[in-house]
């Protein structure tokens, strides 16, 4: 009887371990996309380092209408993480005290797979790291490279000097 209680008490810890591993572990995230190549973790803004999309309010001309290329880049990165975890690899923090990372899921770079997809650009002023994935979807006439666009950071310029006052 006594080796009983020995076994009873022994499974009963293991299964207690278990079960307070596996808790920490499947720790919940809260993920709010904020565009293309910036999500928010748990309350922290992460920007996707190496890659630059187009801004929510960007277009491109797509046959000759204009098609929301910075909401579908959203749109793709929306759809791949799902309800899936997502897991980042820090490389600091940016101007904005955004935190810098390269971001998974599944074991797969979300940064590789917008650009393959081609609403993600190999942001080349501060990596070379996507490149052989921007050559594919460009190569691929995969999704903006079907298109009439400009690079993020031309619009960017573009819209920031219309705004600007003349003095």
């Amino acid at each position: 009887m006594l080796l009983n209680k020995k076994k009873a008490i022994f499974l009963i810890s293991v299964s207690a371990l278990i079960f307070i591993l596996t808790i920490n572990q499947v720790k919940s995230q809260t993920i709010k996309i904020v565009d293309g190549d910036t999500i928010h973790i748990n309350g922290e803004k992460i920007r996707f380092t190496g890659i630059d999309t187009p801004e929510i309010k960007q277009t491109c001309i797509n046959n000759g209408v204009k098609d929301p290329c910075g909401i579908k880049a959203k749109e793709i990165l929306t759809e791949k993480i799902a309800n899936n975890k997502v897991v980042c690899i820090s490389e600091g923090k940016d101007q904005y005290k955004r935190t810098l990372a390269e971001c998974f899921v599944n074991e797969e770079s979300l940064s590789s797979y917008l650009v393959r997809s081609g609403y993600a650009f190999a942001y080349r002023k501060y990596s070379k790291k996507f490149i052989v994935d921007e050559d594919y979807a460009k190569i691929n006439k995969a999704g903006m490279w079907s298109m009439n666009f400009d690079y993020p950071w031309d619009y960017r310029k573009k819209r920031c000097s219309v705004i600007k006052p003349l003095l």
